[in-house]
C-alpha cells in the first residue's frame, strides 16, 4: 500500500523536490488506511519549469489519505506571487485518484486534480486537470490534461535511482502544449520544454534535496505571462521537507 500511496502522490502533487517519506497506517471498518503529512520549506515554489513565487521561499504542506484498495484523496497548499495570481497568495490544491500494481515494475494512477486561488481577481480561474502516470521499471511517465478553463497537455517523463553514501539522484523533463485546440489551433506560442536535476538525502530525519530547473522559454513570452521574465529562468532550489 505505502509504494501504491507514494506513486500516487508523486504523480498528482505539483511538488518538485519534496517526497514522502513515511505514512501512519490504521485499520478500520473499511479497511487499512494510510496517512500522511507532509511539511516543506523551500527556497522557490517551481512548477513545471515556472517560479511560482517570484524566485522567493515557499512554505509548503500536504495532508494524504490512502485506501488499501487503491484510492486516495489529499489537500496541497503552497504560498505564491501574489502579483502574478490575481491577488491570492496562496494555492490549495486537492486530488483523487487511483492507483494499483500491474506487475511487480509496472503500475498506474489516476487522478482528478483541482488547483485553487482563494481571493484571486480579474480572470483567473481555478484549474481542473486529470493526470494518468504510470511507474515502469523505475520510469515514471504522466500525461495530465487541463480542460478547464480552457484545454493544455503535460508529458513528463523521470527516472530516480539510489547513489552512494546514502544520496539520490533524479532527472525530470516535460514538454506543455498549452494552445486551446478549440479556440486556436494554430497557436503554439505557448509551447515549452522543461528538465531537471535534483539531488536528495535524508538529514538529521529531514528529507532535503538541491533541484537544478531550467526551460527554454523565451524572456518575451515569460515576461508577458508574469511581468517577469525571471519567472521561467534557471532556477537552483533547495527544499527540506518532514512527513509525520
Amino acid at each position: 500500500m505505502m509504494k501504491k500511496l507514494a506513486i500516487a502522490i508523486a504523480t498528482a502533487s505539483t511538488l518538485s523536490a519534496a517526497s514522502l517519506a513515511q505514512a501512519e497506517a490504521f485499520d478500520t471498518a473499511v479497511g487499512e488506511l494510510d496517512v500522511s503529512m507532509t511539511a516543506t520549506l523551500a527556497t522557490d515554489y517551481i512548477w513545471r519549469g515556472q517560479s511560482q513565487t517570484a524566485g522567493v521561499g515557499a512554505v509548503q504542506g500536504s495532508l494524504d489519505i490512502g485506501h488499501e484498495s487503491g484510492l486516495y484523496v489529499g489537500a496541497w497548499a503552497s504560498n505564491i506571487d501574489a502579483d502574478a495570481f490575481g491577488g491570492s497568495s496562496v494555492e490549495i490544491d486537492y486530488y483523487v485518484g487511483y492507483g494499483a500494481d500491474i506487475t511487480d515494475n509496472i503500475s498506474y494512477d489516476l487522478s482528478w486534480n483541482t488547483y485553487t486561488y482563494p481571493g484571486a481577481g480579474g480572470n483567473l480561474d481555478n484549474v481542473d486537470e486529470w493526470i494518468l502516470g504510470f511507474g515502469v521499471y523505475g520510469v515514471d511517465l504522466a500525461v495530465k490534461y487541463a480542460y478547464d478553463p480552457s484545454s493544455a497537455l503535460y508529458y513528463s517523463a523521470g527516472y530516480g535511482f539510489d547513489l552512494p553514501a546514502g544520496f539520490g539522484l533524479g532527472f525530470h523533463v516535460g514538454y506543455a502544449d498549452t494552445k486551446d485546440e478549440l479556440n486556436a489551433p494554430t497557436d503554439t506560442s505557448e509551447n515549452y520544454t522543461d528538465w531537471a536535476i535534483t539531488v536528495s538525502k535524508e538529514i538529521l530525519g529531514l528529507d532535503t534535496a538541491l533541484m537544478y530547473s531550467d526551460t527554454n522559454i523565451k524572456s518575451s513570452t515569460c515576461d508577458a505571462w508574469y511581468g517577469k521574465s525571471s519567472y521561467c529562468s534557471s532556477n537552483f532550489t533547495l527544499s527540506v521537507s518532514k512527513s509525520f
